[in-house]
């Protein structure tokens, strides 16, 4: 299993969680063996500074992810991984270390779009 996590910095299990999915700087890609970490990388976000609806879920799509993480996210965005067959989690906080383990032990699940997204109606 493939598990992308939002982050601020690119510090691999010690990058702290980023409260927005499409406007973190990186993402940090862990690829799991049953409840083991196999592999961690972290990429650069490439439409951090803009993007257009369903192009960041479909850049996530392309690295093969089969679990995105984050902070918060937009409704659009949630409804995106969806058509696309990928599981979302949001609220996440700490590092990619603590919310890994929050995951895999079944405490952080399901995606409930930010606040800002339910306002403006996104």
């Amino acid at each position: 299993m493939k598990i992308a996590i939002s982050t601020e910095e690119k510090n691999g299990l010690d990058s702290p969680i980023s409260h927005h999915f499409g406007r973190c700087p990186y993402y940090v890609l862990v690829d799991m063996e049953g409840v083991s970490i196999a592999t961690v990388t972290s990429i650069e976000n490439p439409y951090f500074q803009q993007h257009k609806p369903g192009m960041v879920p479909e850049f996530i799509k392309n690295q093969g992810v089969d679990v995105m993480i984050s902070g918060g996210m937009g409704r659009r965005a949630i409804d995106f991984f969806d058509q696309f067959g990928i599981q979302v989690a949001t609220g996440a906080v700490g590092n990619v270390r603590m919310t890994l383990e929050l995951y895999m032990d079944g405490k952080l699940q399901g995606a409930t779009p930010c606040r800002e997204s339910v306002e403006h109606g996104h």
